[in-house]
């Protein structure tokens, strides 16, 4: 099983703050999260799965030769 990471400690792991992932959740745009009573938490490997969904891979520009 995940651990699971509070939103201090999952805002650590993505190098935001708490504030930004509350952001998110409200926004529906973060990564998953679980709720239990009134806490929300992160499991890791929701997070690690935002972080891989992240990745933006850029095209290289090829320069036309005159």
């Amino acid at each position: 099983m995940d651990e699971l990471l509070t939103t201090a400690e999952a805002a650590e792991y993505l190098r935001q703050t708490p504030s930004a992932l509350n952001q998110w959740r409200v926004a529906r745009r973060g990564p998953r999260f679980v709720r239990i009573g009134k806490r929300v938490l992160y499991r890791q490997s929701d997070l690690t799965a935002f972080v891989d969904a992240s990745v933006v891979v850029e095209r290289a520009v090829v320069a036309e030769a005159s």
